[in-house]
């Protein structure tokens, strides 16, 4: 089942000089940037576990760690900052605000430690 993609030629011309060239610890290539992204933003977008990505979008545990590299890098800010105010990404990036998050109720109030 082929899904439409989220990015369009114009977005992906913004992003594409902003990706990595290799890993971190080099080894094999990775694959398609474009493909792993649509996979990350299918699974933000529907909240699904990560283990429910399809495998169009490549093995979850590739997606996971790229998102969780490009996080840690700045790489997703710098894709977030260049295609801001973009028309094509409106609906695409939602921002969740801190004062509408609850915690569980088991949060707050426990003691810690001894």
């Amino acid at each position: 089942m082929a899904r439409s993609a989220q990015f369009t030629d114009e977005m992906w011309a913004r992003i594409e000089p902003l990706m990595p060239r290799s890993g971190p610890k080099g080894g094999r290539p990775w694959n398609d940037h474009r493909v792993t992204i649509e996979g990350i933003c299918w699974r933000l977008r529907t909240g699904s576990p990560w283990r429910d990505v399809p495998a169009e979008f490549g093995p979850w545990p590739s997606l996971w760690r790229r998102f969780n590299d490009w996080s840690a890098d700045g790489t997703w800010d710098d894709i977030l900052a260049a295609i801001a105010g973009t028309e094509a990404a409106n609906g695409l990036v939602a921002v969740v605000d801190g004062t509408i998050v609850r915690a569980h109720k088991h949060a707050a109030g426990a003691r810690k430690g001894g």
